[in-house]
């Protein structure tokens, strides 16, 4: 697949983001890179391989899953927002 103007253009418009037009070349060129190694990568016979394939003996090694509760850490979050309130955050409706 070639990555061009054309299709920047639609990419920029399903993201809602805008590329500099210093940039596109650039960034054309990037996702060009991008898809040839996702297309190397289809050429690879996965089709002997279980979904659970792993490379580690034994299956991936699994942690504890330990809860960890400060107030803290969530005032922090906050902090950060444009607007919060309550504890939440404040973002604009997009459902009317």
């Amino acid at each position: 697949m070639h990555i061009d103007h054309t299709i920047l253009e639609k990419l920029e418009k399903l993201s809602h983001l805008q590329v500099a037009e210093s940039k596109k070349t650039e960034i054309i060129k990037q996702l060009s890179e991008i898809v040839n190694y996702i297309e190397n990568l289809n050429e690879l016979d996965t089709d002997h391989l279980d979904a659970s394939f792993s490379t580690l003996e034994g299956g991936t090694p699994m942690r504890d899953d330990i809860v960890a509760t400060s107030p803290k850490v969530g005032k922090n979050i906050l902090s950060h927002a444009p607007r919060h309130e309550d504890g939440f955050f404040v973002v604009p409706a997009i459902i009317e």
